[in-house]
């Protein structure tokens, strides 16, 4: 069965490599580093005690660097497990959750026909090609070598010119036996009812092909080289191989770039706005970039972009029109953020395109302008606040307004409320800034980019007193009620059941590592002596002896902790925590320890967001600050309430304190 390269695709794009291989590979610990999706393990290919087989999430790919097998998620099904093709592929969408699509016979014959249409454009290709040498293209020639373009550029990209013809193309490819609707099909030539004769599309243009991400020709870029004519560039018309928003010029050469890393910020992928200016930076060593198709970005283009690097840079022309191109790039990027997953910006001088840049200043000045990109939040803060007057409150209210609606977009819940924090911020800043008479002066205008956290701290003046009254009067109770909280006070105490919970868990249950190894490496521990008893678990992980209970009890007599080792355990005794004891089954050592895991890392977050509250309450006391503490409250009290009910205190349990 023929499966269509789009299903291929999607199910690969679904499925992490790693999760494939890791059914049959331990990865290494040491060399592993999950969060980047980069595992290495020793290769299932051929016996080997030390770790040479890599896969990469990001690339979809595995290499065994000691006996040199290297394939996909399919290749590594078929030849390791003996599959046949269609079993792999299946396999993998029932990973993927993507259901195998029914054998569609017009569907296969279409793959056919579009197999044949890609052979047409490539004689296209080499028809444009030859005719850029000849005579014909002289001007063409000499307009590529003003643009700066060497020989072996355009050889590279493979630049051609479309003679001033209404039918050389047509008769050329006629000649080689090309259907006249095969022509038609790959829109080589304008046809229709209305078009007596069709006649070539591309005509006295430098002809720019435009590769999938096969590198394979789908369509073409036309620039005149007549200033009369209207269309300076003219791309080919959607067609069965090509759907422009789709597609991005470069994707190929630059994806393989971005593999291989290196110079010129070869770690991501770079967009600019044209043609022209993906030629001209890859001439000066910027092989990673890649181009719309003279419209705006789509989402779909901002996929393949992900498909890349997590933080591609998006590169605008340095006039009014670069810069709400990047404002309508923002607004599409914005909802779809994730952790790991964004975009930042790059803004060309005035007047300055990539192209006009490297040839006047050199590469040097491109990488100046990278290295200046920003994130998405100051793109957004800069168009909300630039130029813009807040002198009264229903100005600064509704810049406020403006800039929760857009952090609403974001659908992810975690940068959502990342994003809030973060304006809250600067909105906190900029306007206390403000009336201290700060860089806004007495016209409250903003400054754009560079208003980021200026000024802050305390309001002055009559109104400045009577915010600081007021905001005492609210804070008052909150801060006394807060100061009061259990969670807060364990902050200080000398050993929290929670914590302490967690690490005789670990240390009686070594399974426990090994299944909570990225949040048990970053234990954040308020309490000094089980910080210490935390670092000797670490360092016998390191050597390999945290699998053996009685080896880290000697690594922690050894480190002179047996003291806080005997208080920890006496303390689960007296709160009656037995699930991290030494006798406990590891099921019922696994739920309690999840509990107490999940319970531990909401408290630090609330924690350190208390102090924040608190602070922001404390310079600048507003409403809104006034509440955002109210919620960190409630928070903390849903907390109290779940540790409680999982230690066993209240009245119910006949306890009546708390160790």
């Amino acid at each position: 069965m023929r499966f269509p390269p789009a299903f291929l695709d999607e199910i690969r794009d679904r499925v992490p490599i790693s999760a494939v291989i890791g059914t049959r590979v331990s990865w290494d610990r040491k060399k592993t580093n999950a969060s980047k999706g980069d595992f290495w393990g020793c290769c299932p290919f051929h016996g080997e005690k030390t770790p040479s087989f890599h896969c990469e999430d990001r690339k979809g790919r595995y290499h065994c660097f000691g006996c040199s097998v290297s394939g996909d998620h399919f290749k590594f099904l078929t030849e390791l497990d003996g599959l046949s093709f269609p079993e792999a592929v299946e396999r993998i969408a029932d990973m993927a959750g993507v259901p195998m699509p029914a054998r569609d016979v017009a569907e296969e014959r279409r793959e056919r026909e579009r197999a044949s249409l890609t052979d047409v454009m490539e004689m296209a290709t080499g028809f444009f090609q030859e005719r850029l040498q000849s005579a014909d293209g002289a001007k063409a020639r000499a307009y590529l070598r003003d643009r700066g373009l060497t020989p072996a550029t355009q050889q590279s990209f493979r630049l051609g010119y479309a003679p001033d013809s209404r039918n050389a193309l047509k008769e050329f490819l006629a000649s080689k036996g090309v259907e006249k609707t095969q022509i038609e099909a790959c829109g080589l030539v304008v046809f229709g009812t209305d078009v007596p004769v069709s006649y070539d599309r591309f005509r006295d243009r430098i002809m720019f092909p435009i590769p999938d991400s096969r590198g394979r020709i789908i369509a073409f870029g036309g620039r005149a080289m007549s200033p009369e004519v209207s269309a300076k560039y003219l791309n080919s018309p959607e067609t069965e191989l090509f759907h422009k928003g789709n597609v991005l010029y470069n994707f190929a050469r630059a994806r393989k770039a971005v593999a291989r890393g290196g110079p010129n910020g070869a770690g991501t992928v770079i967009a600019v706005e044209g043609y022209m200016d993906v030629i001209a930076l890859a001439q000066a060593g910027f092989e990673n970039v890649v181009a719309p198709l003279g419209t705006a970005l789509t989402e779909n283009q901002m996929e393949l972009l992900w498909r890349m690097a997590g933080e591609p840079v998006l590169c605008f022309d340095g006039d009014g029109a670069g810069l709400k191109a990047a404002w309508r790039a923002a607004d599409l990027v914005l909802p779809a953020v994730q952790p790991g997953r964004t975009a930042r910006f790059a803004l060309l001088p005035e007047g300055k395109d990539p192209d006009d840049l490297v040839k006047a200043e050199g590469p040097d000045a491109f990488r100046a302008v990278l290295s200046e990109a920003r994130p998405l939040a100051d793109l957004l803060w800069m168009r909300e606040t630039s130029g813009g007057v807040f002198d009264t409150p229903e100005r600064r209210a509704e810049l406020e307004k403006t800039l929760r609606e857009l952090t609403g977009r974001i659908q992810d819940e975690s940068v959502r409320f990342h994003y809030n924090q973060e304006m809250r911020e600067r909105v906190q800043s900029f306007f206390g800034a403000q009336r201290n008479g700060g860089r806004q002066g007495q016209n409250g205008r903003g400054q754009g980019f560079g208003d980021k956290r200026q000024g802050g701290g305390q309001r002055g003046g009559q109104w400045g007193g009577q915010w600081a009254r007021g905001g005492a009067a609210h804070r008052s109770p909150i801060t006394e009620s807060l100061g009061r909280s259990a969670l807060v006070k364990r902050a200080g105490e000398a050993m929290s059941v929670r914590e302490a919970s967690i690490l005789v868990a670990l240390v009686n249950h070594p399974a426990l590592i090994d299944e909570n190894f990225e949040y048990v490496e970053f234990l954040d521990l308020a309490n000094s002596d089980l910080r210490k008893l935390h670092a000797v678990l670490l360092d016998a992980l390191a050597h390999d002896m945290a699998g053996d209970r009685a080896a880290v009890v000697e690594a922690i007599d050894r480190a002179g902790c047996r003291d806080i080792w005997e208080r920890a355990v006496a303390l689960m005794h007296r709160a009656r925590q037995w699930p991290a004891l030494e006798g406990a089954a590891i099921e019922d050592a696994r739920d309690a320890f999840a509990q107490a895991l999940h319970l531990h890392r909401s408290a630090r977050t609330l924690h350190r967001e208390l102090k924040q509250a608190e602070a922001a309450l404390a310079s600048d006391p507003t409403d809104e600050n006034y509440r955002h503490l109210v919620e960190v409250q409630a928070q903390f009290r849903d907390v109290q309430a779940t540790e409680a009910l999982i230690e066993g205190f209240g009245v119910s349990s006949g306890r009546t304190g708390r160790s």
